[in-house]
């Protein structure tokens, strides 16, 4: 069932002729659509695994499903959790075979990505619920969780719990991650609209810990550390808004409040109706909001945060892959730990139609094909049917 479909894709330029010559962009676009039912399930989120030879796919069944992102060759799935899975992450080269999930079920699940087996879980506790979570630490040792109003660390390598914050944030925590090259640095989002920064070194409590505080002012729903020495961070909120901070002195740089309508005027298509997430480069500064219709076209819109801010005109544009909203993309070209086996793939969409699709990038063969599932997913009751998104009041 799990066969992938290839799909001409097209790379051309806009605008056409009855088009403003100021919306000028690169459209990476699907040639043919396949009408199919696709099933009452979402795509919520998908990730790489670190050599790029495998990439997991969540989905609104409480199961994540293992595809290959060159060929969109289907591996297996892993089931277990009774709740909606809330983020999905692959282990380093260290254990290069275990995908871990958090979910609303309260739990941590390890997964052998290879028998597609349960190898380890951890709990936060009855009636909790599991929203993020990250690995780090001094010692690379510790397991932080985002939870309703607390985070909870332990040390994965024993499973035992270590400390638990319960005096930052009075909702829903979000976001967890600790910040890359500052690994004892942890920096959590929440609905109640703060992103708090810890010290996790030593014995970790709210009153001795707790270094730095900024209020977004409204539910946060995903943040995202950027930069040269990873200092800079990006907000999207629940509202669509979208913020860029110092998170080491707290100094925002720019706030967009107005973000949708930035970028619906950038561009000739459908209303910018929502952000999916933001993407920056590899090395330097450069960031990108992608935005999305409720029709299922993005945008790749960059923001400039220094010296004036500014939601310009996409770079690329993604269109006719999907009928819905779209909820995770994957980016594939020029990024670190890809090999030539990616080359002339732009990355992967999921969304609320099901479908899971694959873009090509300017540098693709002419006889390069693009793949959108089939069968990715398989119908289910509406139970199963959850939006997964919080909600600011």
């Amino acid at each position: 069932m799990e066969e992938a479909m290839d799909m001409e894709v097209e790379g051309r330029q806009s605008p056409s002729s009855s088009e403003p010559k100021d919306f000028s962009f690169r459209r990476l676009g699907l040639r043919n659509s396949i009408q199919t039912n696709f099933g009452d399930d979402y795509v919520f989120e998908i990730t790489p695994k670190f050599d790029w030879s495998l990439m997991g796919v969540s989905l609104s069944s409480n199961m994540v499903k293992l595809y290959s992102p060159t060929t969109g060759q289907y591996s297996g799935e892993c089931r277990g959790h009774s709740e909606t899975i809330n983020g999905i992450s692959f282990s380093g080269p260290s254990s290069p075979h275990v995908l871990h999930s958090c979910s609303s079920d309260g739990t941590i699940r390890a997964w052998d990505t290879r028998s597609f087996k349960e190898v380890s879980c951890i709990s936060a506790g009855p009636s909790q619920e599991i929203f993020s979570f990250s690995f780090g630490g001094s010692s690379d040792s510790l397991l932080s969780a985002g939870c309703k109003s607390q985070i909870i660390f332990w040390d994965w390598r024993n499973k035992k719990q270590v400390a638990c914050l319960e005096d930052s944030h009075v909702d829903d925590v979000t976001q967890v991650h600790f910040v890359p090259h500052h690994q004892n640095k942890l920096i959590s989002a929440s609905v109640d609209g703060l992103i708090c920064v810890f010290d996790t070194a030593g014995d970790i409590s709210d009153d001795e810990h707790l270094e730095s505080v900024i209020n977004v002012g409204t539910s946060i729903g995903k943040v995202g550390i950027f930069g040269q020495t990873f200092e800079k961070l990006w907000c999207l909120t629940h509202i669509e808004t979208l913020s860029v901070w110092d998170w080491k002195d707290g100094t925002n740089e720019a706030n967009f409040e107005d973000a949708r309508t930035l970028a619906s005027n950038s561009w000739s298509l459908d209303h910018v109706d929502y952000f999916v997430d933001c993407h920056s480069a590899e090395e330097g500064e450069g960031l990108w909001v992608i935005g999305g219709s409720n029709a299922g076209t993005l945008g790749y819109f960059p923001v400039k945060h220094e010296g004036g801010a500014a939601i310009g005109s996409p770079e690329a544009v993604l269109g006719g892959g999907h009928s819905d909203v779209v909820r995770s993309i994957l980016p594939m070209s020029g990024m670190a730990g890809t090999s030539s086996k990616t080359r002339g793939i732009f990355g992967w969409t999921g969304g609320e139609d099901g479908r899971l699709c694959c873009w090509l990038s300017d540098d693709s063969p002419a006889t390069s094909r693009s793949w959108m599932s089939s069968n990715l997913i398989l119908r289910s009751s509406r139970s199963h049917h959850k939006k997964n998104r919080h909600h600011p009041y």
